[in-house]
Order: C-alpha cells, then structure tokens, then sequence
C-alpha cells in the first residue's frame, strides 16, 4: 500500500467520521449541553427569585414582629393604666369604707356616751333621793316627787 493512499483513505474516514459526528452525535450532545445550561440558568433564577422572597418575607415578618411589640406595649400600658385604676378606686372604697366605719362606731360611742350619761344622771338622781331621804329620815315617794326628780336629772 502506498503512504499517499492510506493517508488519502484516512482523510476520507475522518472526513466521513466528522460528517457522521456532526450530524447524528454532536445535535443531541449540543441539545442536551442547552437544555442542562437552560435548567442552571433556570435553578439560578429560581434562587435569585427565592432569595428575593426571603428577603420580602423577613421583611415583612420584622414588621409584623415591630407591629406585635407596639401591640404587646400598648396592652401592657392599657393593663397598667386599668390595673392603677383598680387600685385607685380600691382606695377610694376603702376610704369610704373607713369613713363609714369611723361615722358609725362614732355615732355609737356617741349613743353610748348619751346611754351613759342617762344612767349616771339616774343613779345621781337616786342618791340624791337618797341621801334627802337620809337627811331627812323619811321616805321621800319617787311617785309624788316624779316632776322634781325629773328637773333634777336635767340639771345634772
């Protein structure tokens, strides 16, 4: 065989080779090189997207988050203000109370005072009676003598 002719043949089948490649072999390498750079591009856009989002959704959850602590402080100082109510107004009963105790237990001191003084004045009365009867050594009748022992008690 001569060199010019293996090299001529060889030319050929590479020829043939490349033809054959590029027609049947190459097409459904180079489709699926597009289709794979198509889903990375796809998978990072997906993600740009998705990062995207995540940043909206913190966003939004940091103001739902500022929005609950305004809220929480709100109805915490609501709270306080009516828990400070409550206690103002438990005074206020309580010094109501107090005042209505003091009023009543000093209108019975008083009642008692007046009680007191009656009985004092009756027992003075007696003795007074008593002691005239004493003096005078006879019966003085509390019957009979019932209009001046009465002005007696008033004047004590």
């Amino acid at each position: 065989m001569n060199i010019n002719a293996t090299l001529f043949l060889q030319a050929i089948v590479f020829a043939i080779l490349v033809w054959f490649t590029m027609k049947f072999v190459w097409p459904p390498i180079a489709k699926a090189l597009d289709e794979r750079a198509q889903k990375i591009a796809d998978g990072l856009a997906a993600a740009d997207k998705a990062k995207a989002d995540l940043a909206s959704a913190n966003k939004r959850v940091e103001a739902e988050l500022a929005s609950s602590r305004n809220e929480t402080a709100s109805r915490l100082a609501d709270a306080e203000r009516r828990a400070q109510a409550i206690i103002e107004e438990a005074k206020a009963r309580a010094t109501e109370e107090g005042k209505r105790i003091l009023a009543a237990a000093t209108a019975e001191a008083e009642q008692q005072s007046v009680k007191a003084r009656q009985q004092l004045r009756e027992e003075v009365a007696a003795l007074a009676v008593k002691g005239a009867e004493q003096i005078l050594r006879k019966e003085v009748n509390s019957g009979v003598h019932a209009d001046l022992l009465t002005r007696l008690k008033t004047e004590l």
